[in-house]
């Protein structure tokens, strides 16, 4: 695995806990608007960390920190990635995994072996518009295909107590509309949460020149969810 960053301590990025990010190299999309392009494209010229530096860290911080958040790129793509959680778990602390969705059996296999108390997803788009939003072929539907398995296991067989999860979309304006979201709200209603995340331009961007929607216009787009997707909420504005 590249270990590419290392957030030392966030309020943000696991729900109601004190956390630590760490960041993981490679991915499998290339959608244009990803803030971490290095992580996609190049992650062994910037795996920063070891994993003895990772656990140094943790060990240190057991008794403050009290969860571990694994993002990316995509941290699925790593068959050592149950073994490195495993470790996290044995230190006593609870894993967000984030992830894109496209390796359901792993997602699965991390779940049922506890080794996972909080998934992230994203949700790229509504499935007509999500190679352009991931960066895929359009003629290419195996990831997605994946995707939506993994969007269906999170909705109707992850029921463990303790265990919870989100949807989250990053909105971009050249990308999505109002159609968008009426799609995606009928593809994944009834999601326990869902999060509406501003796009933010900045040096890391794969390919520059996005842009974000004003708040006014999210709000919107929450009121449209709204009635199939109760607990939307925006982040990020």
């Amino acid at each position: 695995m590249f270990f590419c960053g290392l957030n030392k301590t966030t309020l943000l990025d696991y729900p109601g806990h004190l956390a630590c990010t760490i960041f993981l190299g490679g991915c499998n999309f290339r959608c244009p608007y990803c803030q971490n392009k290095d992580l996609l494209l190049h992650p062994a010229d910037y795996a920063a960390y070891t994993e003895s530096d990772i656990f140094d860290h943790l060990t240190k911080r057991r008794g403050i920190l009290h969860g571990v958040c694994i993002t990316g790129g995509e941290p699925t793509l790593n068959p050592e990635l149950a073994s490195f959680i495993r470790k996290i778990k044995d230190l006593g602390y609870l894993v967000k995994l984030d992830t894109n969705g496209t390796h359901p059996d792993m997602v699965k296999m991390l779940y049922e072996e506890h080794l996972i108390d909080y998934v992230a997803m994203d949700i790229k788009a509504d499935p007509k518009g999500y190679a352009a939003s991931a960066g895929l072929p359009k003629q290419d539907d195996t990831l997605f295909s994946k995707v939506q398995e993994t969007v269906r296991f999170l909705m109707e067989d992850a029921k463990r107590p303790g265990f919870d999860f989100e949807f989250r979309t990053t909105v971009v304006k050249e990308l999505h509309d109002e159609a968008t979201f009426q799609g995606i709200a009928e593809w994944i209603k009834g999601a326990p949460h869902y999060f509406l995340q501003s796009y933010q331009e900045s040096e890391g961007v794969l390919v520059p020149g996005f842009s974000a929607y004003p708040e006014a216009a999210l709000q919107d787009f929450v009121s449209l969810i709204k009635p199939k997707i109760p607990s939307v909420e925006i982040r990020g504005v």
